[in-house]
């Protein structure tokens, strides 16, 4: 049985108790029994990223509807680097044209790194920002065939999708809410409020 759907029903959300039960042994370590999906998530809900299961389009754009209303961004500016999403802004009436001063970033990914919870980006996706350039929320999209174990296997995945317009300013997103003071492990990152969407394509 497909392992979101185990978790999370048809599109009912399970409770984190319910999710970490999936996991089981130490909260703090993922057990190295867990499939590849499983180790994404648990990494990248321990970084704190919000994550949202979709069965399909329709759900995405309900689920991105759902993310504007409960942060109050209808009708704001919005950074997007991608024409294949500016129909979702449209209709929902963000301004995406030269933002002055966007209220968050929406984007898809080039991969999601099951071993860091982390999110990797090239200049497809970001142009050449830097993290710290970026609004400090960010919605992602992405789907489940884009999680890939570590690293090095989105390096090559990028290699391989981009033979001839090689990106350029690949970089990942870690951090999904403040550091507390006292975990050094983080200095030096910048912490973003984000979402990720996640598309059921497998």
């Amino acid at each position: 049985m497909n392992f979101f759907k185990k978790i999370f029903g048809s599109s009912d959300a399970a409770s984190d108790e319910e999710t970490e039960s999936e996991y089981g042994g130490n909260p703090t370590t993922p057990d190295s029994h867990l499939s590849i999906d499983e180790r994404f998530i648990f990494n990248f809900k321990k970084n704190g990223g919000k994550f949202l299961y979709c069965e399909n389009k329709q759900e995405v754009a309900e689920q991105f509807e759902n993310i504007l209303e409960e942060n109050d961004w209808f009708e704001n500016e919005v950074l997007c680097y991608e024409p294949g999403l500016f129909t979702l802004l449209e209709e929902n009436k963000l301004i995406y044209i030269s933002p002055r001063n966007p209220k968050f970033l929406l984007a898809t990914c080039e991969s999601l790194i099951a071993d860091e919870g982390s999110i990797l980006f090239s200049s497809k996706q970001i142009r050449q920002d830097k993290p710290n350039e970026l609004p400090a929320n960010i919605v992602i999209i992405a789907t489940t065939s884009q999680i890939l174990s570590i690293k090095s296997d989105g390096l090559s995945a990028i290699k391989r999708k981009y033979e001839r317009d090689y990106p350029t300013n690949i970089t990942t997103i870690k951090y999904f809410e403040k550091a507390k003071e006292e975990d050094f492990t983080q200095y030096g990152s910048v912490a973003k409020n984000l979402y990720l969407l996640l598309l059921e394509d497998l």
